[in-house]
């Protein structure tokens, strides 16, 4: 494999997937490109299909997967992705997406696709206890309360559970995953780029498998 890495992270929603996506690019000092992050530099650049996401945001609806894979396509040919490789963060999410990633990558395949997993009943716990500031967004747990019960240790803002983090909700973005996310695994299995790791225990032993996997792959 060559110096740099082009990494894509799978993982239900509450599985810590963000988290290491974002540590895995520190640690091989490559981008780590979440959804969001593209949608936001598209915008802010003013590219072609930032600009047609905007408009679409802007009028409340929904970014097609035509306007999402332009948006990708985009940022994995800027110089800093070329050159030094990424870290690919909440996309693909469906097949379709997967197989145009395959294009835009053809020249410089991905090298490996990491899927944490963790049990469904594990993730609904977590998501349906996570409980978050209003004012900074730092994230809590009814396990672990900040220390005036939902004042917010670092400014005081309320401490709330989330719209979208109520177990009806959650198990709606859980079988959207099911039906839409999860046969991915079995589509990079089949092209031999998968590994799965176990999402289970502290952040630092699931990073140290994450490292072990893709340092498996480097080595190979």
């Amino acid at each position: 494999m060559t110096a740099g890495v082009r990494l894509v992270v799978l993982g239900r929603q509450g599985a810590g997937k963000g988290t290491q996506a974002v540590r895995l690019g520190k640690q091989f000092d490559v981008p780590h490109i979440s959804t969001g992050d593209m949608l936001r530099a598209a915008v802010a650049a003013g590219t072609e299909f930032g600009l047609r996401a905007k408009s679409v945001m802007d009028a409340g609806q929904l970014v097609s997967d035509e306007i999402m894979v332009g948006v990708v396509d985009e940022r994995l040919h800027e110089v800093d992705a070329v050159e030094r490789g990424y870290v690919l963060d909440g996309f693909p999410r469906t097949e379709a997406q997967a197989l145009a990633l395959e294009k835009i990558t053809s020249e410089h395949p991905i090298h490996v696709v990491l899927n944490l997993e963790v049990p469904e009943s594990v993730v609904l716990e977590r998501i349906t206890k996570r409980r978050v500031c209003t004012t900074c967004g730092r994230i809590y747990s009814v396990d672990a309360p900040p220390a005036d019960p939902w004042r917010c240790d670092l400014d005081g803002g309320e401490v709330v559970q989330r719209a979208d983090d109520t177990e009806e909700a959650v198990r709606k973005r859980l079988d959207l995953y099911a039906a839409e996310t999860l046969p991915l695994v079995g589509f990079y299995r089949d092209r031999g780029v998968l590994c799965e790791v176990d999402g289970l225990g502290s952040p630092d032993d699931v990073f140290a498998r994450l490292l072990a996997a893709v340092e498996a792959v480097r080595q190979s």
